[in-house]
């Protein structure tokens, strides 16, 4: 047994600032009570774009904004662990304490969190299908804590840190927490769209299973690019800045629609590309699907 005698302060109260958010991902999302009918209620417009302001205009007693708010802690936590290895790095500070940290604070944040706000955000499936939701949400919340266990045992220091090995947690739970971005903006009033009350209802039935196919994909062996570094590191070509520029403005233009697609884009990239050079350029890959 090796006693710990220092830890670095600054990469801990980042991985710790995850563990926060998520916690309060998981306390706001519990504000909403099991829903007594299969009708989805509307909500109140925010009516700004300022999140400080935003803030102070949230109800508690709307389970739409308590599912929002806890979507948005979950994308405030993804920052922070985004963050946290970077600096522990720029520090010369990583250790294994700090990586086991942060596997635990992953598996609350982007494992229990989303799991137990599928529950919450699905009202018309949840009231249908009751058994059915948390059976899903918990196969989620396992399936991130294989996945996560797996990739302490798997990563070493030689790795290049560009791709990872399955669907990662934490992309796996913004493409969850983005519909509850999407559900405010299909259930506000007035309504952006003269159909988002058949698009919500369709939405909280593909949902469930979309988190099924998200928890498989944690588990599985197809390789996903590691966005930040891939972006970020290095230089890059002037077409690449601007690319991510547009990106940017159009999540801030739009984002309670162009949020989910981009995830959801990112968690279908993995296995289009697999069956692509798999079936269609007859490139096999040398580990197995799982």
């Amino acid at each position: 047994m090796h006693k710990i005698r220092t830890i670095a302060v600054l990469p801990t109260l980042f991985t710790l600032g995850n563990l926060v958010c998520g916690f309060f991902a998981i306390v706001v999302a519990a504000r909403v009570e099991k829903p007594l009918t299969s009708e989805v209620k509307h909500s109140a417009a925010i009516a700004t774009m300022n999140p400080l302001k935003a803030i102070g205009k949230y109800d508690p007693n709307d389970d739409t904004h308590n599912c929002m708010l806890s979507g948005w802690l979950i994308f405030l936590a993804m920052i922070f662990d985004a963050l946290d290895g970077h600096v522990a790095r720029l520090a010369k500070s990583t250790s294994d304490f700090g990586a086991e940290l942060d596997s635990l604070c992953d598996l609350v944040t982007f494992g229990v969190a989303p799991a137990f706000l599928l529950v919450k955000m699905c009202p018309h499936f949840t009231f249908e299908h009751q058994d059915a939701i948390w059976v899903i949400a918990a196969s989620y919340a396992a399936c991130a804590a294989m996945r996560l266990a797996r990739f302490n045992v798997e990563t070493d220091e030689e790795d290049d840190h560009m791709h990872f090995t399955g669907l990662p947690s934490p992309a796996a739970a913004a493409s969850i927490a983005s519909f509850a971005i999407l559900f405010y903006t299909l259930r506000k009033e007035p309504a952006v769209f003269w159909y988002a009350e058949q698009l919500d209802v369709a939405m909280q039935t593909v949902l469930p299973f979309f988190g099924v196919l998200v928890a498989i994909l944690m588990v599985s062996r197809i390789p996903y690019p590691h966005v930040v570094n891939q972006l970020f590191n290095g230089q890059r070509s002037f077409a690449h800045v601007v690319m991510v520029l547009f990106t940017l403005t159009a999540v801030m233009l739009v984002k309670g629609v162009a949020v989910p697609i981009i995830s959801g884009l990112f968690v279908l990239l993995g296995p289009i590309n697999y069956l692509w050079q798999e079936y269609i350029q007859r490139r096999p890959h040398k580990e197995p699907l799982f």
